[in-house]
């Protein structure tokens, strides 16, 4: 016996959302962007810089987003694994007193950024479709930067990790996947030809 439409779907998304889930949280460099570190590769450290900056959340709430992906940078890199309490010395002696107005100018990269996070978490409760949203916005965002900003083209830039990421963050919508499966079946593109 075969699956539904709707059992496939349900399976893809979960999937999907798992794998948008660990590369999000990972911190698999996605793009490469200026930021109050210096230059930020993930939606992750965006995120990060601004919640210190902002000092909106305790420190225990960007030290639990950061870690994993210190680790797995840390096992990468050959370096020794970071304690809890050195992850955000890093950022934060870093941290440029940039103004407020040079993060208007990169809101479109900076919400991005906080709706991807927020879409890698919550996508593993319900997923939807704030994941999608927070990464075009990130590469709207960008690609403005690349041809209109004051940038050089090798301060910003995307990384081919980027589409694959939107893919699978589209895969994680389970109501279009399942348009998507059932527009695919063979009864379905028969029909369509023959008429």
């Amino acid at each position: 016996m075969g699956f539904s439409s709707r059992k496939w779907a349900e399976i893809i998304s979960n999937v999907a959302s798992r794998i948008y889930f660990v590369i999000i949280i990972l911190k698999i460099p996605l793009f490469r962007f200026p930021c109050r570190i210096g230059t930020c590769r993930t939606p992750i450290d965006i995120t990060a810089c601004e919640l210190i900056a902002g000092e909106i959340f305790p420190e225990f709430v960007v030290k639990a987003i950061l870690y994993p992906g210190a680790v797995i940078t840390s096992f990468t890199e050959g370096k020794i694994v970071p304690n809890r309490d050195q992850i955000l010395t890093s950022y934060k002696s870093n941290m440029s007193k940039a103004p407020p107005t040079t993060d208007l100018k990169q809101l479109e990269v900076i919400t991005g950024s906080y709706l991807c996070v927020a879409g890698a978490i919550l996508g593993l409760i319900k997923r939807g479709r704030m994941s999608v949203c927070g990464l075009i916005l990130v590469l709207w965002g960008i690609v403005r930067e690349m041809f209109v900003g004051k940038y050089r083209s090798e301060d910003v830039c995307v990384y081919p990790e980027m589409i694959v990421t939107i893919a699978i963050a589209l895969f994680s919508m389970r109501r279009d996947v399942r348009k998507l499966i059932r527009c695919c079946k063979f009864d379905f593109i028969v029909k369509w030809l023959s008429n």
